[in-house]
């Protein structure tokens, strides 16, 4: 099961010990993660140290991105009622006025604005942001304007360089991460760290390392930011390093700042790290507090299961299933189908297979696992049609040890109808040679396959060792010689086929050929008893 499958279901939004100053709402609006801001800047609104005209700028233009406008004209109000002086209403107005299509006024509203800030290369750079925002094509022109005079306030700001970062992030990775990185430099002050963060945001995908160890710097300059770790963290789970991913949301966690939908992820990296024992104990944590929490029961679940503990895991799974609101997916019945197999309950597991196919019929990798639940349980001709529906699936792409088991699925097929139904068992036997041909088609240097072919003969022939069965032996044999190694590695391999040939030419009464591999035989894996045999066969005939 992937990560990214579990990460998707793990919700939620307030935040866990006590509420994030309302810089850290500031930062994380900035770094374009306006929800998290909304319950920063909502649960910090009256605390001390609040600039509260600022948190009504932002909460505003998380409800315009949001497109409540009446809510946005609100707290921008809201925040010019709590400081007139404070420019960034003015932005807000303006923005508004621009998503009405209000020109004008928008632009009235942006010299409101810069009559408290001329200086503030931040404040500026936000009128042209809210021109970028509205339309970056058609307000090209004064989005260039104010940048030009946010540039001007103040040399070398910081703001002015993220925003020319953003307006190059989604056609020029190169020149954006450039800026963001020019950003950074200028922020000497590290008042504006979304610059490291869009940075390791846009350069993850040409070199996940840099992204990394941008943010790395980012949290040795501000090692309490919970901004910082929550990137870093969540840069190493898309690096797909998950054990560093876990061992750093173990960090974060431990920041009262953090959001309890975070403290879930961590559960989650923990089972994929294969801390087993932690996962399941934090799990059993938040369940204390929310004990209907069906994310938590799944992971519960899980855990037990890649523990061994069975039991448990069983009583996990019907917890889980019980719960009226959980949102079961087809991963969920896989899990539960492979736990009742590993407890002898086939029939029960293919229930559980089934379940899983019909809940994600266009995840047509089901079907491989539903046909292996059908083997397990005996039910060959399931096992083969559902087998050859995934095969079919795939096409052109189908991989050779696909083919490969379903071959071995109509042998068993063919096997499980030799003593009932003779016509039954010949057609399934010719469908899995039918089969085989076509593995060694594509794969023709593969002992296993090879040997599967005879062993497929030896169906079709109802156990007689045909000379159609010694032929195949033979071109086995000639790809198992070409590498000693073989002698060891595929021992078993020659330790039927030698035995067979025995046998073969015993039962013709070539005695000096049955002799032949059977002292091959010997050679491989000598016996007393062995040796008396073959002894006993006679001299081969000079």
């Amino acid at each position: 099961m992937k990560a990214k499958l579990l990460f998707s279901l793990l919700v939620g939004g307030a935040l866990s010990l006590s509420a994030q100053g309302f810089k850290d709402g500031v930062e994380y609006y900035r770094a374009d993660q306006p929800e998290e801001a909304k319950i920063i800047l909502t649960n910090t609104l009256n605390a001390a140290g609040t600039d509260q005209a600022t948190a009504y700028y932002y909460l505003g233009q998380i409800d315009l991105k949001n497109g409540d406008k009446a809510a946005a004209k609100a707290n921008f109000d809201k925040g010019i009622a709590a400081n007139a002086e404070n420019g960034y209403n003015y932005v807000g107005l303006g923005a508004l006025e621009l998503a009405n299509g209000n020109v004008s006024a928008a632009s009235d509203y942006f010299k409101d604005a810069k009559k408290f800030g001329k200086k503030d290369a931040d404040l500026l750079t936000e009128v042209a942001r809210a021109y970028f925002v509205a339309d970056p094509v058609k307000y090209n022109k004064e989005v260039n304007k104010w940048l030009a005079d946010a540039k001007k306030a103040v040399k070398n700001a910081p703001a002015p360089a993220i925003l020319e970062g953003d307006r190059l992030a989604g056609t020029n990775v190169g020149d954006a991460a450039g800026w963001y990185e020019m950003a950074a430099q200028f922020d000497t002050k590290l008042e504006h760290p979304e610059a490291y963060v869009k940075y390791a945001r846009v350069y993850f995908p040409v070199n996940p390392t840099y992204a990394i160890d941008k943010l790395k710097a980012l949290l040795e300059a501000q090692p309490n930011s919970a901004l910082a770790q929550r990137e870093l963290a969540e840069k190493y789970y898309d690096n797909n390093q998950l054990t560093m991913a876990a061992e750093q949301y173990e960090k974060y966690i431990l920041n009262p700042n953090h959001f309890k939908k975070d403290k879930q992820r961590l559960v989650g990296l923990m089972f994929f790290a294969k801390r087993y024992p932690e996962s399941y104990n934090l799990a059993s944590e938040i369940l204390r507090e929310e004990p209907d929490n069906h994310f938590m029961q799944r992971l519960q679940f899980y855990n037990k299961k890649a523990l061994g503990e069975n039991e448990a895991a069983k009583a996990a799974a019907e917890t889980l299933f019980a719960n009226a609101g959980a949102q079961i997916n087809s991963q969920d019945y896989i899990q539960y189908g492979e736990l009742l197999q590993d407890m002898g309950s086939d029939t029960a597991a293919v229930e559980m297979y089934e379940k899983a196919v019909a809940l994600s019929p266009d995840k047509t990798s089901l079907l491989k696992d539903l046909s292996g639940a059908y083997s397990s349980a005996k039910m060959y001709d399931k096992a083969a049609d559902t087998m050859a529906k995934f095969i079919d699936s795939e096409g052109e792409n189908a991989n050779p040890n696909d083919v490969l088991g379903l071959a071995r699925r109509y042998q068993n097929l063919a096997i499980s109808y030799m003593e009932t139904d003779s016509v039954a068992s010949l057609a399934a036997a010719d469908k899995a040679l039918a089969t085989i041909n076509k593995v060694i088609e594509k794969i023709s240097d593969n002992p296993l396959v090879l040997n599967t072919k005879s062993d497929i003969l030896r169906v079709k022939a109802r156990g007689v060792i045909t000379p159609e069965v010694i032929a195949a032996d033979e071109v086995t044999l000639g790809v198992l010689d070409s590498d000693p190694a073989n002698l060891e590695k595929r021992k078993n391999i020659y330790r039927a086929i030698y035995t067979r040939m025995g046998n073969y030419y015993l039962t013709n009464k070539d005695t000096d050929k049955a002799k032949e591999y059977f002292e091959k035989f010997y050679q491989i894996e000598p016996s007393e008893e062995l040796r008396t045999f073959i002894d006993g066969l006679g001299t081969p005939a000079k």
